[in-house]
């Protein structure tokens, strides 16, 4: 019996279309996010400011005039007015940046290393080194930040450096409680378990296993942290416990300019301005960082 073969379809290639990883989500919800991205396009622009302060002042932010002091606003070659020893203060203000960023950022990166590794260790070991870290680190926790700074300040002296190291002082007892917290939950996740029944070390698990799903949750809190820095640097400042003078910086320079706030109101709240508006920037990018990161679901 004949038959006819009919000819066989070739079968089509299946194009598998890799799923985005976690922080590829991440980034793509924090990009729709428009009110973080705001913040994170101000954010960027007082970087630079600050990064090219030195070239693109308009005049010496150093020089001073007493014949051209308090300067109201929009005065010709002075936009922004002068300060009290009728110095530029639109080039204090760009120049400002620096002290006043690094003195926002510094504290925390430096918190974030030290307060991470406290809270891993006390963390993944527990037991009695678990309570006698965290009652250590409540001892310090237990105090307000702003009086803490102001007395380990008062303590050290004045200066940058001693205002570095008490904001640190500040902010680690903070991370590590929530260094503490998020290895403690994933310390007792199956994987962990599993890398310990096969025989590797504590260090090989912490490295592989449980720093990677540790530090986002603490990065995302330590950036929190920034504005407060901020405000607590510009208040040390202003009290003159932080940076010392002739030195441009927002909060010394808000402490400089208060005996103008009746002639020229305007003029001694320009630094105060600037401390609010980097303090909301980086407090928004914060909060669009930390849903984009708790919304896993998403798309």
């Amino acid at each position: 019996m004949s038959s006819t073969l009919a000819p066989r379809r070739r079968a089509l290639p299946v194009t598998v279309q890799p799923s985005p990883g976690y922080w590829q989500s991440v980034l793509h919800r924090l990009l729709r996010d428009r009110v973080a991205m705001a913040a994170g396009a101000v954010v960027l622009l007082l970087l630079l400011m600050a990064a090219l302060g030195p070239w693109i002042t308009p005049a010496d932010p150093y020089a001073a005039s007493m014949l051209k002091r308090l300067k109201p606003i929009g005065t010709p070659g002075f936009v922004l007015g002068t300060d009290e020893l009728g110095r530029d203060l639109m080039s204090r203000l760009m120049i400002g940046a620096r002290l006043s960023l690094f003195m926002g950022l510094a504290p925390v990166l430096c918190a974030f290393v030290f307060g991470s590794l406290i809270g891993l260790v006390a963390g993944y070991a527990g037991g009695p080194l678990n309570t006698v870290i965290m009652r250590t680190i409540d001892v310090f926790y237990a105090f307000p930040s702003v009086l803490l700074a102001i007395a380990l300040s008062g303590a050290l002296g004045a200066g940058i450096l001693n205002s570095l190291v008490a904001l640190t002082v500040v902010f680690v007892p903070q991370i590590a409680r929530v260094a503490e917290a998020v290895t403690t939950q994933v310390r007792n996740r199956d994987y962990v378990d599993a890398a310990r029944a096969s025989g590797a070390s504590a260090f090989t698990i912490v490295r592989v296993h449980v720093l990677g799903n540790v530090l986002g949750p603490i990065f995302v809190y330590s950036t929190s942290l920034i504005s407060v820095s901020m405000i607590l640097a510009s208040g040390l400042s202003f009290l003159g416990l932080g940076v010392k003078p002739p030195e441009p910086e927002w909060g010394l320079m808000l402490n400089t300019l208060r005996t103008a706030i009746y002639t020229q109101p305007a003029v001694a709240a320009l630094p105060g301005v600037m401390i609010f508006i980097t303090s909301v920037s980086f407090n928004l990018l914060s909060d669009g960082l930390r849903s984009a990161m708790d919304n896993k679901g998403a798309a």
